[in-house]
């Protein structure tokens, strides 16, 4: 009998991409996105254990991305991985005009409906988290024909290709992690919008276009203090700015930044603890 090693992990704040990300670089086979943990597998022989994702995981709270975090180690007899997380994850019906599916779900598209096909190789950027569908809702209301686009954080790529389906003319989307970026091409590929992204591995520093008409983040608060001169920089005036990955006690450090440097507050929206903002540049 074969066993593989399964590891709940639980923080405050609750953020899975960021969770994810960072326990990607341990020598894993699979992550599982729960309500509220993930489950984290390896094989029985695999080089992890709790002490090294719980030394991953201090990195986190050291840079204040995390308050706290548990690890709990089980042994459990091995199944199909892959399958069990293919079957958590399913067509998501963000708005009723934006529709995200997994490539393994089949869906029947409703008359006037963007249909965006994610093939996350992992549990996120499927459209499922609450940040993600809060940023589309925000994409269908701001998004229009012939903007240009730019999306720091990009993961899966599933707001740039989203944009694109809403109208925009062409997109930049930029991620420093080296699997979000192949990923994020793969995804442009398989909804044909690949000459229209121009996905890149890097930072917003690294950009050296300027006068987007929109610009959109979906990243962690202190992330978003960091770079706000450097979206400043990059944004038209009279641009537009939505800002996720924000929980409730996230808002006010959000607005004193990005206030001070010219922008207004349009809208917020809320879904469970999570909020997004919209803002124009003055």
């Amino acid at each position: 009998m074969k066993f593989y090693k399964e590891y709940i992990v639980t923080a405050e704040p609750f953020n899975p991409e960021i969770l994810s990300s960072i326990l990607w670089e341990l020598e894993i086979t699979g992550i599982n996105e729960e309500v509220n943990c993930l489950k984290v597998f390896a094989n029985e022989n695999d080089n992890v254990n709790k002490d090294k994702i719980s030394e991953m995981l201090k990195r986190l709270v050291r840079e204040k991305m995390i308050f706290n975090f548990s690890v709990e180690e089980n042994l459990v007899e091995e199944k199909n991985w892959n399958e069990e997380w293919e079957k958590s994850i399913n067509v998501v019906e963000v708005t009723d005009k934006i529709v995200i599916k997994p490539t393994f779900r089949e869906y029947q598209a409703k008359p006037n409906q963007i249909v965006i096909t994610i093939d996350p190789k992992m549990s996120f950027g499927t459209g499922e988290h609450q940040t993600t569908k809060l940023v589309l809702q925000f994409l269908e209301d701001n998004v229009n024909d012939g903007m240009k686009v730019l999306d720091v954080g990009s993961g899966t790529s599933i707001l740039g290709i989203a944009c694109i389906k809403l109208g925009a003319d062409n997109v930049v989307a930029i991620d420093n992690d080296e699997w979000c970026y192949l990923n994020g091409k793969e995804n442009c590929e398989l909804n044909l919008v690949d000459n229209q992204i121009d996905v890149r591995l890097g930072e917003i520093k690294d950009i050296t276009k300027k006068n987007f008409d929109l610009i959109t983040a979906n990243i962690q608060k202190n992330v978003l203090i960091d770079i706000a001169e450097e979206i400043r920089s990059r944004i038209k005036r009279g641009g537009i700015l939505l800002l996720s990955g924000l929980l409730f006690t996230d808002e006010n450090d959000i607005l004193k930044k990005y206030t001070s440097l010219g922008f207004a507050l349009l809208e917020k929206k809320i879904l469970d603890e999570w909020i997004a903002l919209s803002f124009k540049m003055n």
